[in-house]
Parts: C-alpha cells; structure tokens; sequence
C-alpha cells in the first residue's frame, strides 16, 4: 500500500508485540448493540454513511455476544430486561467493553419507575457514559474513540482476584464537534 515503497528491501520493522494486538483490537471493535426508544435511533443514525461508524472500524454490528467485544446499552433498560443483559455481557469476549449510551442508561432518565433499572452501572461496569437524552451521534462516535484510546493504552483494568474494574469515564456534554468536509461527488472521476 505505501509502507513497501517506503522501507528498503532487506530492512525490518520492530516493535512490542502488545502494541501490534492493541493497534488491532482499536482498529476492529465490534459492537453489541442493545437499543431501545429514541437512543437506539440515534444509534442507527451513527452506523449510517453520514456519520459513517465504519471509519473507526466498528462497522460491523454484531448481534451474537461470543463474536462482539463492545457492548452499546442504548435507552432505558427494564428490570425484567437486566438479566438478559447481563448474561449477553457474559457471553461476550475478553477484553470487553461497555458505553452507557443516554440519560435512560446511565441514570433512569426521566423514567423514575420501578419498572426502569435507575443506571446499568449497578449491575454492569461502565467504561463510557455517553450523556443527551438522546446523544448526538457525535458523541457516540467520541465515545468510541474513547474506547479506542483505552484499547492504546492497555487499559482493561482487572483487580487482584482477576475481575475487571469499571473505567467510568464521562465525555463532556458540552462537546463541539468540528466540522468535517463532505465529498458530494458522484461516480468516478
């Protein structure tokens, strides 16, 4: 592609192993979405061409729990509903990941009921709490970029007993993206 030309014939390229597994786990997540109500829209429209989710190698949505390694909680989850979850979470493959996508995951929303699990962060840890009721595709696209920079640096946390530990990050609500030029061209040139 553009590396041969660039390195002579008899030379080599070293580097750590763990980084070359790190730069390909980042660059082929798989996500496990599980989306209800207005989050799971929001979620539909990050997978489309116009924010185009496949840019950051999670274009394939996975919907077997052995084959993902990201898992999407999208909208409001019922407690009849948590047990599913959590046993879709473990089935799914080490490492994992979590993003508790909207108001409705993360704390309930406006969904005060007995009915409605009041945050997933009680039963499931989270490494990326996406805020918005609902979020801007945007943010979930930085919510995965997130991941990915923990997958970079090697952080799946794990305590003395060898279960993993919550990361707990929550991303500005506040965020601006930049604008991004848009090719409108069509056909070939």
């Amino acid at each position: 592609m553009g590396l041969e030309s660039a390195l002579p014939e008899d030379n080599f390229l070293t580097t750590q192993l763990n980084r070359v597994i790190n730069w390909s786990r980042r660059s082929s997540v798989w996500p496990m979405p599980y989306a209800t109500a207005c989050c799971g829209i929001e979620l539909m429209a990050t997978a489309s061409s116009r924010y185009d989710l496949a840019r950051f190698g999670a274009e394939v949505f996975r919907f077997s729990p052995r084959q993902s390694d990201l898992l999407l909680v999208a909208g409001r989850v019922v407690v009849k509903m948590m047990p599913v979850l959590q046993r879709i979470y473990l089935q799914m493959c080490e490492p994992k990941w979590v993003i508790s996508m909207g108001a409705c995951a993360s704390t309930g929303g406006v969904f005060d009921t007995y009915a409605v699990v009041q945050g997933i962060d009680q039963f499931l840890p989270v490494d990326v709490y996406v805020p918005g009721c609902p979020p801007r595709p945007e943010m979930l696209l930085e919510g995965v970029m997130t991941i990915q920079r923990m997958i970079d640096q090697d952080k799946v946390p794990y305590d003395r007993k060898g279960q993993r530990l919550p990361l707990n990050v929550t991303l500005d609500p506040n965020y601006e993206p930049k604008p991004q030029p848009v090719d409108v061209s069509i056909g070939a040139t």
